[in-house]
């Protein structure tokens, strides 16, 4: 076949008149009927969380693909969620791209940059080279956060990895009433709010659905994969008011009954083999009986937030599949739905209702908690489950998501397939891995992995097809030894045997204690065969070594989140200077690439007040439940600090007059923990005040310049935007980190896995 100039094939024939040519096009990239490819993804769903694997919660439609569909008990992830999306995008292993932790981290090693490299092309970079039209939908969180801003570079976004239209947010995670959002390169408000019935997880689906009838509308011939991952199971768990009033009281019984009735649910299912133990409660897991009165209301009320938003989510995937069946691309419609780790642990001891306090090092006060249970789920609550309920999500395996062990990193996988799929109902125990993901789907589509994507030769894919699985329940699945790293936490499984090991930070890996299971006969990894079997245990650590070498799993690192903050802080990001300046207007700035404002900071604002009307925020930080903001109402200028509905207002004594003006605002750090606040207007005190405690970090949410995404103070509606003109603003901070700040980093990149 012969090339144009340009190097392009062509295979008809050029003459010197068209009259003695033949024209000629390519053939469609895309096979007659190629299947359509909706992958869901879960975040902190635990083993046990679904219904159709044995928890009580209500998930009829996700239950009605388990029906039609394949169950796989033998998935396994990377126990947090950047590294298994990184296995789930690539079919490659999560050190081996780059992503040991979240993509918050950069710590100066291969192994942990943040970001997906060129040679581990994406499933849509793959399928979109193979005729098929690719969205994505919701949470991605595989772009450095430092990357995160307006300004880009854009490298690492949905759009430069492989998808045509994004809709979603960039972060680990977002408040699902007043959501950080992204539309393709750049942030948009939401389309709604909370008083209007709005939800993101609602708001995805409706944007995936029309993506797709966008395409099915025009060129129905054309296969589409939706990559629609959802900011469900993650916290903040937050449902509209009638799914949170279903679940009033059905776990006031507790978390020991639940485990225990989910368990005799996962046996009598089949999920669990006959055989297989409860394990014991994890460390901090007290029996529901030891718990006071008020921890038992608290720790209900917070598990029948999550219920309420697991369910609202089950009722959104099923929202998309009636949408995908009323435009007849269902039957052909591989359709996977999977979790990408176990339940969270970051809910602690007794959970939170205010998440950020974790971050600040401030114990959840339940009685303070209790007086407040009808907030948790709503707007006014960034709550989390206690170790207990994360534990019975994670029915009947030990730990949690950042573990090794199996509540880390054994997790749910559906797969429907109607055109495809002969047997249908079943369960696949077969052992298999995040990474295994890309290359099924490219087996199942009849799609070779390409050795080279855009020029840059493709380092081998580590997963392998489960196709044969699809067909027998029996096949045996062709591969090699899988390890596991998180967080300084290890294991290795190879034909049926795990070693694993639990560590703590700080201490010597060559101190760690590893446990030996035969899963083949341990479901739960309860009967530790180390002892009985050294030569196995040191056959299976010297085998965990190798594929650690193999790759790239090295240099093992368990400094935690503080130092790979420290790391993250070079030169040239958008948070690491101590001077910011904004020339409004400025998109929506996201929580990593705001100032800190842990060491006190002052803020300097050049306006034009017009003159009339006028009232309108001009710099807010933060939502409802922690914050700052800086406004004018009523002419007067007011600043208010939330410190977890703890405001301290201080007002203006003077209102504006029109025209050009600087508003100040300086906050500085005192000894006992709070600050000092002096409020000015052209130089000159306006106002005054002390706020009992400076946050280290203020709030998860973002920040906006003339406008308020989240209401900080009930004294506005958001967006309450400005209406006068802001020409500059200016902020100012120290460069001394006071000590906690970089422990409350670390705490709160942690918390966003």
């Amino acid at each position: 076949m012969k090339k144009s100039p340009a190097g392009e094939e062509f295979g008809g024939v050029i003459g010197r008149t068209v009259e003695e040519s033949t024209a000629w096009w390519p053939p469609a990239k895309f096979k007659q009927d190629a299947p359509d490819v909706v992958l869901v993804v879960l975040d902190d769903a635990g083993f046990a969380h679904l219904g159709c694997y044995g928890s009580t919660i209500e998930t009829p439609n996700i239950d009605a693909l388990a029906a039609k569909g394949l169950r796989f008990t033998g998935f396994h992830t990377t126990a947090l969620c950047s590294p298994t999306r990184a296995c789930l995008m690539t079919g490659r292993n999560h050190h081996a791209v780059g992503m040991r932790a979240v993509s918050n981290f950069d710590t100066g090693f291969p192994n942990m940059r943040g970001a997906i490299p060129r040679s581990s092309a994406t499933l849509a970079e793959i399928l979109r080279e193979s005729g098929y039209a690719t969205f994505a939908a919701g949470k991605w969180h595989l772009a450095p956060m430092s990357e995160c801003s307006a300004a880009g570079p854009f490298t690492n976004w949905p759009l430069q990895k492989g998808f045509d239209r994004y809709y979603g947010f960039l972060q680990g995670e977002t408040d699902q009433f007043f959501p950080e959002l992204t539309i393709d390169n750049h942030f948009i408000d939401p389309p709604g709010r909370p008083e209007d019935g709005y939800h993101v997880s609602e708001d995805i689906v409706d944007r995936s659905a029309g993506m797709v009838r966008d395409l099915v509308s025009l060129v129905p011939e054309r296969p589409f994969f939706l990559y629609l991952a959802f900011g469900a199971m993650h916290a903040p768990h937050q449902a509209p008011q009638r799914y949170l009033e279903k679940y009033r009281g059905r776990f006031d019984a507790g978390w020991d009954v639940a485990r225990e009735e989910w368990f005799a649910r996962q046996k009598a299912m089949g999920i669990v083999p006959g055989q297989t133990k409860l394990a014991p409660h994890n460390p901090g897991v007290k029996p529901w009986s030891e718990l006071s009165a008020d921890e038992r209301a608290f720790a209900a009320r917070l598990q029948e937030a999550f219920a309420a938003m697991l369910d609202h989510t089950d009722a959104q995937v099923g929202r998309l599949i009636h949408f995908l069946k009323s435009i007849g691309r269902w039957d052909n419609t591989l359709f996977m739905l999977l979790s990408d780790n176990g339940a969270s642990q970051e809910g602690g001891a007794t959970g939170v209702l205010d998440e950020a306090k974790y971050f600040n090092g401030i114990p959840e006060n339940v009685a303070e908690a209790v007086a407040r249970l009808d907030d948790i789920g709503g707007p006014a609550s960034h709550s989390n489950i206690p170790w207990g309920w994360a534990q019975a999500g994670n029915t009947p395996l030990k730990w949690y998501k950042q573990n090794a062990h199996g509540g880390g990193v054994r997790d749910p996988l559906l797969v429907h397939w109607p055109a495809r799929l002969k047997s249908v109902g079943g369960m696949r125990h077969q052992f298999c891995h995040a990474i295994d993901i890309l290359p099924t789907l490219l087996d199942g589509l009849g799609i070779a992995a390409p050795a080279v994507v855009a020029g840059v030769p493709q380092m081998p894919i580590h997963g392998v097809s489960l196709v044969p699985a699809f067909d027998d329940a029996n096949a045996p699945i062709d591969r090699e030894a899988q390890y596991f790293e998180m967080l300084g936490h290890r294991g290795v499984w190879r034909e049926g045997w795990k070693a694993v090991s639990h560590h703590k930070s700080g201490a010597s890996f060559d101190a760690d204690r590893w446990e030996l299971y035969h899963l083949s006969q341990d479901f739960s990894e309860c009967d530790d065969l180390a002892v009985r079997e050294p030569a196995r245990l040191k056959e299976m650590i010297d085998l965990w070594w190798a594929e650690a070498d193999k790759h790239g799993v090295l240099p093992l690192d368990d400094r935690g989140a503080a130092a790979l903050f420290r790391a993250a802080q070079r030169p040239g990001l958008p948070a690491t200077r101590s001077r910011f300046v904004y020339y409004p207007p400025v998109s929506h700035i996201i929580a990593d690439n705001c100032p800190s404002t842990a060491r006190g900071w002052t803020t300097a604002i050049e306006l034009d007040h017009p003159s009339s009307g006028g009232d309108g925020v001009l710099v807010a930080r933060g939502s409802l439940n922690s914050g700052f903001v800086l406004y004018v109402r009523e002419g007067v200028p007011v600043f208010d600090y939330n410190d977890f509905h703890r405001h301290t207002r201080i007002a203006g004594d003077t209102r504006l007059t029109p025209g050009r003006h600087e508003i100040g605002v300086r906050v500085e750090r005192t000894a006992d923990g709070g600050a000092d606040v002096r409020l000015t207007v052209d130089g000159t005190a306006a106002g005054a005040g002390h706020l009992p405690r400076l946050l280290f970090i203020v709030s998860t949410q973002g920040m906006d310049i003339g406008r308020s995404l989240s209401p900080v103070s009930a004294d506005y509606t958001a967006p309450f935007a400005y209406t006068g003109k802001i020409m500059r603003v200016v902020f100012e901070v120290p460069r001394t980190l006071p000590a906690g700040e970089v422990k409350a980093h670390a705490r709160t990149e942690m918390s966003r896995q």
